[in-house]
Order: structure tokens, then C-alpha cells, then sequence
């Protein structure tokens, strides 16, 4: 329990703060993998698929089943977050400019992307700081390519593991189902 109030202190002290555990996720600050800072409230009353990305990863090539994904549902109200970072065996390891060549040249990569953040340990970004700890979904990250669903008022819905692929049924039915009226 202290824990939990030592880094509510550090996230109010840091103006990252969401006000309860059932906020949405519009306030959380991250920058673009160009630099530019930005909010998810950029994507308000869009249904979001957060992803933590990593190039070096053997689900790697789910990129192109996540642009798939996006290119059939964004015009119906989808938006895939990648977010990238370096947490797991050092699979994230370039730079931001790299990241974003990689993922464009290889991968044809038109959602957006963010920049380069850690999704796991002491400097765990707030917006997975929140993720993990949201209720029926939360839980710590165990690899790359673990997919958080939010719904278009900004609650966290559900959560796929890597191994469940972006174009899996029930990846498919639970964003579906997300995007009806």
C-alpha cells in the first residue's frame, strides 16, 4: 500500500495523474516518435489498440497484421497506438529516427507511433503505470506486442497477450464490438 502512495505522490508532483483508476486515458502525456509531445486525448471518442512494440522481437512481423487491422477499421473509428520499448532483452534498442524507419520501410507502418518509453519497472511510463493496474485487465507486461483495447470513452476493455495475434478472432470481435454505436 505504500508503494501505491509513494508513486501517486511522484505522479501528482509530475502533473501525470489521472484522477482514479476508472479515468479515461486522454490526459497521459507521451511525444511522437517524431518528438512532438501529444496526448491520447488526440484520439478522444476513437476506439484505441495500445500496443508495446519492439523490432527485434519474434512477434515483430505482427506489424503487418496491425496495419491490416488499421486500414480495414480506421475509417469506422480505430486507432493503433505502437509504443515502443526496449524492456524486454534489449529488442527495442534503436533510436527513435530508426524506429520510425524500420517500421515504415519494412513494415508500411501508418498508424501512429510514439516515441520510445519503458512499459515495465521503476520507470515505467503513467500510461502503463495505469494499464497494468486497471481493473479485470491490469497486470504487469510480460513481452512485446501485448495489446491493451480502450473504448471510445477512454476505459480499458481488454487485453491480448503477444502470443494472440492482431487479426485473431477475438481480437477482431472484441474491436468490433467496441466500434458499434
Amino acid at each position: 500500500m505504500r508503494k501505491f502512495y509513494v508513486m501517486l505522490m511522484l505522479l501528482l508532483l509530475n502533473g501525470l495523474a489521472v484522477a482514479d483508476a476508472g479515468a479515461p486515458v486522454y490526459n497521459f502525456k507521451l511525444n511522437t516518435i517524431e518528438g512532438e509531445p501529444t496526448t491520447l486525448g488526440a484520439y478522444k471518442g476513437k476506439v484505441l489498440l495500445v500496443v508495446n512494440v519492439a523490432s527485434a522481437c519474434g512477434f515483430t512481423p505482427q506489424y503487418t497484421a496491425l496495419e491490416t487491422v488499421y486500414e480495414k477499421y480506421k475509417n469506422k473509428g480505430l486507432v493503433i497506438v505502437g509504443v515502443p520499448a526496449n524492456n524486454f532483452a534489449n529488442q527495442e534498442s534503436g533510436t527513435n529516427a530508426e524506429i520510425r524507419e524500420f517500421c515504415s520501410g519494412k513494415f508500411h507502418v501508418k498508424f501512429p507511433m510514439m516515441a520510445k518509453v519503458s512499459v515495465k519497472g521503476d520507470d515505467k511510463t503513467p500510461l502503463y503505470q495505469y494499464l497494468t493496474t486497471a481493473p479485470n485487465i491490469g497486470g504487469e507486461i510480460k513481452w512485446n506486442f501485448t495489446k491493451f483495447l480502450i473504448a471510445r470513452n477512454g476505459q480499458p476493455i481488454a487485453r491480448f497477450e503477444p502470443a494472440v495475434t492482431p487479426d485473431s478472432p477475438q481480437v477482431i470481435s472484441a474491436i468490433e464490438s467496441a466500434l458499434k454505436p
